[in-house]
């Protein structure tokens, strides 16, 4: 597959036609009605720990990455501050041009040890891209990414219980304005809210002193995005996520991690139009297109065309495990599954990490369960450092 239709099939995607999602399979239960979205890069996981875990993580303990995953958790973090980054090289079965780059920390303030502020960066690069025109004539050259930056807050509410939210701009530029003529497709951008809550608590298993972790966060809750000055919208990837976990010690230094997350997009479902005339699917499908975007949350958790069990189907489960030695060395796994009818991403994924001092190096691998999926073989590489293990080398 060369370039330029890894580009085509990328932004497809994002909604912009709104006959990108309509299924022509004739079988109701093998019906295909994926959810589609503008600035697909919103919903990568951004770290290696995360990803190593199935993609899972608004339950775990906080980390320099909860900014994605769950803000709240800053509020229980034990370091003063921190800051981190991470590489995913992106499709990289197919091309070499394509990653994600993501930037995140956070500092708590005052003594009280109560509320944290903290910020992210992600940049998603596209690569390099050669246009031609209808009569394969070269235009010029394309360099599409996906941007967004957002600065939290996160607050204890009780001892065990604490809130946070967070404010994102987002920037998407396809790199085609001025390239293609009257079909360009113009820079977008949009702005968005999380709101998230995290809940922990021991308990006693047997004699054991369990941790016990509970999240949620409503993410990316905000505006449309659009890339034609405002002739079509496509929704952000407002998402909803909830999870446990439960932290066993095994003995003094070794400890063992679950956890599972559910997620649910909350923008509308697109119309099943497989039965209606051309007249008839022109309505539906504009009624949905021009659905704004908070009535879309209430709306997405009854709209499905099959009913209950699809709503069901729209769930994506993730579960993760993580084995720690002296709070040093880790070793995770994870199993992350969307249905086949809603866009068929199922894998394994696998990690491992390395912690001295002020440095913690995660790393994490895709293996996909499904053929024909690109993400497979994934990596991602993340960098942290802890403020105050880098303040106790520096005295």
């Amino acid at each position: 597959m060369n370039k330029i239709k890894i580009f085509i099939t990328f932004f497809l995607l994002i909604s912009i036609s709104p006959f990108a999602v309509q299924a022509q399979d004739e079988n109701p239960k093998d019906y295909f009605n994926p959810l589609t979205h503008g600035v697909p890069s919103l919903g990568i996981a951004p770290d290696a720990k995360g990803s190593g875990m199935g993609d899972a993580g608004v339950a775990t303990e906080a980390d320099i990455y909860s900014q994605y995953w769950n803000p709240a958790k800053y509020a229980f973090a034990f370091s003063k501050a921190g800051i981190g980054l991470t590489y995913t090289p992106w499709l990289a079965k197919l091309v070499d041009d394509m990653d994600l780059v993501y930037l995140a920390g956070y500092y708590k303030l005052g003594d009280s040890d109560r509320q944290a502020i903290s910020a992210s960066l992600r940049y998603f690069s596209i690569g390099n891209i050669r246009l031609t025109d209808y009569y394969n004539v070269d235009v010029g050259e394309a360099n599409p990414y996906e941007a967004s930056v957002d600065l939290g807050f996160s607050l204890k509410l009780t001892e065990n219980l604490s809130g946070g939210v967070a404010l994102r701009f987002i920037y998407s530029d396809l790199g085609t304005s001025g390239l293609t003529g009257e079909d360009d497709y113009y820079p977008g951008s949009a702005v968005a809210g999380d709101l998230a809550f995290y809940y922990n608590n021991y308990l006693m298993i047997g004699n054991s002193e369990c941790l016990l972790g509970l999240g949620l966060n409503a993410s990316n809750i905000g505006s449309k995005i659009s890339f034609d000055k405002g002739n079509t919208n496509a929704f952000l990837p407002t998402n909803l996520r909830i999870g446990g976990s439960l932290l066993f010690p095994m003995d003094d230094y070794n400890t063992l991690s679950l956890t599972l997350d559910a997620n649910k997009y909350m923008f509308p479902t697109p119309p099943d139009t497989r039965n209606m005339d051309t007249e008839e699917q022109t309505a539906a499908l504009q009624e949905y297109y021009n659905t704004n975007p908070l009535p879309g949350v209430f709306k997405s958790f009854h709209d499905a065309p099959g009913g209950a069990q699809e709503e069901f189907n729209e769930i994506n489960w993730s579960f993760g495990a993580e084995y720690a030695y002296d709070n040093k060395f880790f070793v995770r796994g994870g199993y992350f599954y969307e249905h086949p009818n809603k866009g068929n991403l199922q894998y394994f994924s696998v990690g491992a990490g390395f912690k001295l001092n002020s440095l913690q190096v995660d790393v994490s691998y895709l293996i996909s369960t499904v053929p024909s999926n690109p993400l497979d073989q994934t990596l991602r590489l993340s960098l942290c450092f802890d403020m105050d293990g880098l303040r106790s080398l520096m005295r």
